[in-house]
């Protein structure tokens, strides 16, 4: 019920709309906010959209294409790299990529090989390999980094936060669209920016954002919230909490 009513909130805010340009691109969430407690398993979000056109502009001989990427908060990833010495294995290589997303999900109603280049899309930062690349460096990295990138987006997608779906798009009409948004329990918390980009015969038409955040709450956010602005005392009731526990766990398992 809350998805259809933000569905038809958002087919009234695109009718009212007008389009400055050829193309426009509207959209609007589901919901703009996941909220964390203790029974959290994961959750989905939609995002729709509309293309919205000038009454002047003719039809397009090639088709519409939606590629819709999201990027969770930025951290400073390491990535190191192991190598067997012996009977063990050492970290021996590592590389550092700050400001880099923890989560990312790129999304197209078909695959990105299918509406660009390989060039292009690095050049417009599409797809799991080019959306944190540097504006000013979007030509190819030396082939050591480039290896750790690989690495990194390898283990983040075994954790499931970082993905990709070449179907995960649908026009539900020939300008109206949706896209799930899959967000996992172990993605962080903080802001999510979802960038929007409308494609036709491989050339960007239009460009829309918008975001969501994920928060925690109830007694997990309290909790937090002690720990940040109290360490001292919410560090002295730990170790009281750890003392008592172990003192209970010696009397029920004492041996007389």
């Amino acid at each position: 019920m809350k998805r259809l009513t933000a569905l038809l909130a958002f087919i009234m805010l695109a009718g009212s709309a007008m389009g400055a340009r050829a193309e426009t691109l509207i959209a609007a969430m589901s919901s703009h906010q996941i909220q964390i407690n203790s029974n959290y398993t994961g959750s989905q979000l939609t995002v729709f959209g509309v293309v919205e056109r000038d009454g002047r502009t003719a039809g397009r001989g090639d088709p519409y294409d939606i590629i819709v990427t999201v990027r969770g908060p930025k951290r400073m990833l390491l990535v190191r790299e192991k190598e067997r010495l012996g009977p063990i294995w050492i970290n021996r290589t590592q590389r550092r990529f700050p400001d880099s997303s923890v989560f990312l999900s790129v999304s197209s109603n078909r695959p990105i090989n299918e509406i660009m280049s390989e060039e292009m899309a690095r050049r417009e930062r599409i797809g799991l390999a080019n959306a944190d690349r540097p504006a000013e460096s979007w030509g190819d990295f030396d082939v050591s980094t480039a290896r750790f990138r690989e690495g990194m987006i390898r283990i983040l997608e075994g954790k499931g936060l970082y993905s990709h779906d070449g179907r995960g798009v649908t026009f539900l009409s020939n300008t109206l669209f949706s896209a799930p948004i899959e967000v996992p329990a172990t993605a962080p918390t903080g802001s999510y920016a979802i960038d929007l980009v409308l494609y036709s015969g491989g050339v960007p038409l239009a460009r829309q954002t918008t975001n969501f955040e994920v928060i925690k709450t109830g007694i997990e956010q309290r909790l937090a919230s002690g720990a940040y602005d109290l360490p001292l005392l919410y560090g002295l009731a730990t170790v009281l909490l750890a003392l008592f526990f172990g003192w209970g766990a010696s009397v029920v398992f004492r041996r007389d």
